[in-house]
């Protein structure tokens, strides 16, 4: 089986083109694939799909086998994927996904994708549907304890949940692997968590480390980065265009505020293409 690996920010997803390869068992081949030491090694596996509601569809799964429903540094690097190849010949294109359809603006160098304008539609703020165990309808600079620690946490999804927490200490200097599962696994939510651990460094500036449900610490997160700036905006931290640090590079993302959609603009980079062929998952799922 062909594959391309790529990567978003220092995100990286091994990807399937769906329109020549066959994938059986994708979350059991999510699990060999990402493995750095035996498979080829990633965040995840991203398979590129026919869709019929859209250009393509995009379908994603976590380096533990979970399906997630949205990612926004592999959806760049989809567009990148779709255009250099010549299976999409605009630079506007549409890509399905568990967590609705999202829109690609493509910007080229020398005739190829160097980065990407993503609409991710508007944030999702109410607790119940993120789903976040809480009293009120949204959770906002409210307060968790996790590990015997105290936190102040603001819950936002954007497509898939995410728990934004502000620190003052250096962020670089975090025992992510710690504290990273405790977050991921409290009983407050039901479907587990993605989380943004959060330094304001100015109005504009932000800087981030985060810890991906099924994936652990990844290099950058792009739902999570725009799930960060509104979070940022709705506790008066910073303007509208921010700017966030991730651990692989650098995401922009603005957002207006209400019901208006975030938009993110990110890198997106091929790594190599290479052939593999998928153990014998004696029909396992």
């Amino acid at each position: 089986m062909r594959f391309t690996k790529m990567q978003g920010a220092g995100n990286d997803y091994i990807y399937i083109n769906c329109f020549e390869e066959r994938v059986s068992h994708p979350s059991e081949a999510s699990k060999f694939l990402s493995d750095r030491h035996f498979g080829v090694g990633g965040d995840g596996l991203i398979l590129i799909k026919p869709s019929e509601r859209a250009d393509f569809e995009m379908a994603m799964y976590n380096a533990d086998g979970s399906q997630g429903e949205m990612c926004g540094n592999a959806i760049r690097c989809v567009g990148k994927y779709v255009y250099d190849r010549g299976m999409a010949d605009k630079t506007k294109i549409s890509v399905d996904t568990l967590a609705g359809i999202k829109y690609l603006d493509l910007e080229l160098e020398a005739g190829k994708v160097s980065r990407v304008k993503v609409d991710m539609g508007p944030p999702g703020l109410v607790a119940a549907q993120i789903p976040v165990i809480a009293d009120s309808e949204q959770v906002i600079d409210a307060p968790i304890e996790v590990g015997g620690k105290s936190y102040k946490m603001t819950a936002v999804s954007m497509g898939n949940p995410h728990c934004v927490v502000f620190l003052e200490e250096d962020v670089r200097s975090l025992k992510l692997e710690e504290i990273g599962p405790l977050f991921e696994n409290h009983q407050r939510f039901p479907r587990r968590i993605n989380t943004e651990f959060v330094n304001v460094l100015d109005d504009s500036t932000l800087r981030m480390r985060v810890w991906e449900r099924g994936s652990g610490e990844t290099l950058a997160c792009g739902t999570g980065t725009c799930a960060t700036v509104v979070a940022a905006i709705l506790n008066g931290r910073t303007k509208h265009e921010v700017t966030v640090h991730l651990m692989g590079g650098e995401l922009e993302i603005a957002w207006a505020g209400g019901d208006a959609s975030v938009f993110m603009i990110g890198p997106a980079a091929e790594v190599f293409e290479g052939e593999i062929e998928l153990p014998d998952f004696n029909g396992r799922d």
